[in-house]
């Protein structure tokens, strides 16, 4: 058996795959080395996954784990491998960055260019084998564009500096039961307040008839087109690495791409480029990506 994870800030998928092709897929918090120690990594393998996955496990041994994540950078990325290999101690561990799994999941061994719209954001260019250049996503203070946690970093900002409507302003305040000092408390002296971020950008899907709500997530995305996709297409580089074709159309994996599909639809064709696939996670691509991995086991 194998365990694939696509792990954000906010929660990470797993995916349990057996010899015969059944998949269990189950869900924890997020993983980030960014934001957690090894031990605090361990022990949410050992609370949250572990238990759901035990009684799955009669089916084989679990041989190898593929692992993607957020902020799993080359540095970080030998702390999350330590966390599950004190969990998991018989399988082999792999970890990579989760636009690496992005690319895997959406292009397969083909080569182009994979999006993240999740939590935070990311885009690269894979060659179809590795990433062979990215723009730096930089997090969601100095960048993250198209990102839940910067959407919701955007709308907070724009109501409470009476930028939105003072109708606005008081329905968000009512539907989320917060006020400022709330916000302030939970942006600047808790943890994690990436994920409190993304969890207010809900407002935005929850009243996208709203023309100014529309005009506010419209604009997101063309910034994250602007500041990043553009880049991979652009013509004065000295070897632009795609032509802009329809074959070569971006894809995306994340919820804010999925659940606001036609507007970032709408933004691409403003910008003058083709949108490819969108999943929601990649963990079906990663799936097929990793098959061969997947052997019968008798222990």
């Amino acid at each position: 058996m194998i365990l694939i994870a696509d792990s954000g800030s906010t929660k990470v998928h797993w995916c349990l795959v057996t010899a015969s092709g059944q998949c269990s897929d189950v869900f924890t918090d997020g993983i980030n080395p960014l934001f957690q120690t090894t031990i605090a990594m361990q022990n949410s393998i050992s609370n949250q996954l572990l238990p759901q996955i035990a009684p799955l496990l009669w089916a084989g041994t679990l041989t190898h784990i593929f692992f993607y994540g957020a902020g799993c950078t080359p540095e970080k990325k030998v702390f999350v491998q330590r966390a599950l290999e004190a969990v998991f101690k018989k399988a082999e561990v792999q970890v990579e960055s989760d636009m690496l799994g992005a690319a895997r999941g959406l292009l397969g061994r083909e080569a182009g260019v994979a999006c993240i719209l999740g939590t935070g954001s990311g885009s690269c260019f894979y060659n179809g084998e590795h990433i062979e250049w990215a723009v730096p996503s930089l997090g969601y203070i100095l960048g993250d564009e198209g990102s839940a946690a910067v959407l919701g970093k955007r709308l907070v900002g724009d109501l409470l500096k009476n930028q939105l409507g003072e109708d606005l302003k008081e329905l968000f305040f009512k539907e989320q039961n917060t006020s400022m000092a709330d916000i302030i408390e939970k942006v600047y002296r808790q943890p994690f307040p990436n994920r409190f971020l993304a969890k207010l950008s809900k407002f935005c899907a929850d009243h996208i008839e709203d023309q100014r709500i529309h005009d506010l997530v419209y604009d997101h995305f063309v910034q994250f087109i602007r500041r990043n996709i553009v880049q991979y297409f652009d013509p004065s580089r000295r070897k632009p690495l795609l032509p802009l074709q329809r074959e070569n159309a971006p894809g995306f994996v994340g919820s804010i791409a999925y659940y606001y599909k036609p507007i970032l639809e709408e933004a691409m064709k403003a910008e003058g480029l083709p949108l490819g696939t969108i999943l929601k996670d990649p963990v079906e691509g990663l799936k097929e990506f990793h098959k061969n991995s997947v052997v019968p086991t008798t222990e």
